[in-house]
């Protein structure tokens, strides 16, 4: 067998690095996915070029930025007939494939290429009894998705050719809403989770874009995500016809909200206690998606060990981007802010990464693809933007590492969320956003300035990005600064700033 290493990604959707106890979670457990974390590397500081399912997973597969992939939204989907990491390590003797959440288009000019097997949901897919469609057709398939998509990534491993190194995309759904949690991981969280320190934020001394994001677990955050329904007699005489949840008037006594799921009914008296009680069951009901995730990382992890195939595979646990898990009172992801920016990244390589080591550079996911590209001994092509971690991962960082990273986020005042369209970069001591948000529509395109505002943050000083310290004089020097370092990274990777 060849000594190359394997490589198995396993990627979550939404899967916040606070929710994850390797990375200090307050609120969970999470002891396989610590697993790669203990027996190799944590990544701190590993950043995503656009906080978006769509467009990250574009730049993963081609190690691209978007406007190079030409993936920007959530509605532009990939030219499967562009070269991409798959069918580079292809080309150069791996056994590949996919299982899971692809989220790139569907139909022939957006499926899968350059993987041997694939086995994918279509959009968003189901937790329960979900579809798959693969090459030769779709078929539905009885059971838990997580645990589907674990099962079909070991038969896959157990059906591989065994003279040849792989490479194994294992995508999962979860914990992406709806939180639908397996029957038996309902009700693990009973207990109060703790609240984040900003969750009361009033979002003063920030860009407008901050105060007008419609991501508020309050008043955005609809029953229906939180498998709640208003009785028949509170909703036009029809069970759950009222599910969106709108802002209610000060005096709430006596509203009653129904469990789908269970027909339990919960009564408020104040708005507060409708917020508390909001935040507590989306945790409640994220976190159990995630223990699913956990559980079958560690299913896979126990067959690389009895197998024989731990010490010569590389192993990469990560999501494909943050999220807000209450943090200045939102939930969803998008921007720039750091719980939204920051990827969890855990690197386990027993032949290589040492055990329990801790990573503070900067890297973001257009880099993932070189890494897989590095390891394998295939010539990295030049049209990719990133640079392979593998020199981080074996305790060496280059001295012209990068300082910054980078991120972009075009879809402009969405329906849903009203994010505004903003590009900036994130260093360890500033972050500098310019928010450009004048009727560019989803899409994106080049915009006015009539409503740009620039935001910086003295990360040192206020990490949670409570105060834009951007008039302020006694910044001028790292305004000056940040700006020149944004504009060269522009110019480097060719995007476009908008004037």
């Amino acid at each position: 067998m060849s000594q190359r290493p394997n490589i198995l990604f396993i990627m979550c959707d939404d899967h916040a690095a606070q929710a994850i106890s390797a990375y200090g979670s307050k609120i969970n457990r999470t002891p396989n996915i610590d697993r790669l974390g203990n027996e190799g590397m944590r990544f701190n500081h590993c950043y995503v070029t656009n906080s978006i399912c769509t467009p990250s997973r574009a730049t993963i597969l081609t190690g691209t930025h978007n406007h190079i992939n030409r993936v920007t939204t959530l509605a532009t989907h990939i030219d499967n007939r562009m070269p991409n990491v798959a069918k580079h390590l292809q080309q150069g003797g791996y056994q590949t494939a996919i299982v899971g959440k692809w989220h790139l288009g569907e139909g022939p000019k957006h499926c899968p290429t350059g993987f041997d097997y694939w086995s994918v949901l279509p959009g968003q897919g189901d937790y329960f009894n979900p579809v798959f469609h693969e090459p030769h057709g779709k078929a539905q398939v009885p059971g838990y998705v997580t645990d589907i998509i674990t099962d079909k990534s070991i038969d896959w491993l157990q059906q591989r050719d065994a003279s040849k190194p792989f490479f194994l995309m294992c995508h999962h759904k979860a914990p992406h809403r709806p939180w639908h949690a397996k029957p038996e991981h309902r009700g693990l969280y009973a207990d109060p989770i703790e609240i984040p320190e900003t969750f009361d934020d009033d979002y003063k001394n920030r860009a407008n874009a901050a105060m007008e994001a419609r991501m508020r677990i309050a008043t955005d955050m609809t029953y229906k995500d939180l498998d709640l329904v208003q009785p028949p007699d509170a909703a036009g005489g029809k069970l759950g016809a009222h599910e969106r949840m709108v802002p209610h008037p000060d005096n709430v006594e006596g509203l009653e909200l129904v469990c789908r799921l269970t027909g339990e009914k919960f009564t408020f008296q104040t708005q507060e206690a409708l917020k508390q009680f909001k935040y507590q069951r989306y945790m409640q009901k994220y976190l159990e998606t995630v223990h699913s995730v956990d559980e079958n990382v560690g299913r896979l992890l126990d067959y690389l060990d009895e197998s024989g195939l731990a010490e010569n595979t590389l192993v990469i646990y990560t999501s494909d981007q943050g999220f807000f898990l209450g943090e200045h009172g939102w939930f969803d992801k998008r921007f720039i802010y750091e719980q939204s920016f920051q990827m969890p990244f855990l690197v386990r390589y027993p032949n290589g990464v040492e055990s329990g080591a801790v990573n503070t550079d900067m890297v973001s996911n257009v880099d993932f693809a070189q890494t897989f590209l590095d390891y394998a001994g295939v010539t990295e092509p030049n049209y990719m933007q990133g640079r392979s971690i593998r020199p981080l991962l074996e305790g060496q960082t280059p001295t012209d590492w990068t300082d910054l990273a980078y991120h972009r986020y075009w879809m402009n005042q969405d329906s849903i969320h009203n994010a505004y369209a903003h590009y900036g970069i994130r260093t360890h001591d500033y972050k500098l956003i310019y928010w450009y948000c004048d009727n560019l529509g989803e899409d994106g395109g080049q915009p006015g300035t009539d409503q740009a505002e620039w935001e910086l943050f003295d990360l040192k000083n206020d990490p949670l990005e409570l105060f834009n310290v951007y008039h302020d004089p006694a910044y001028a020097g790292a305004v000056k600064a940040m700006t020149a370092k944004l504009d060269a990274e522009m110019l480097r990777i060719g995007d476009v700033p908008c004037h």
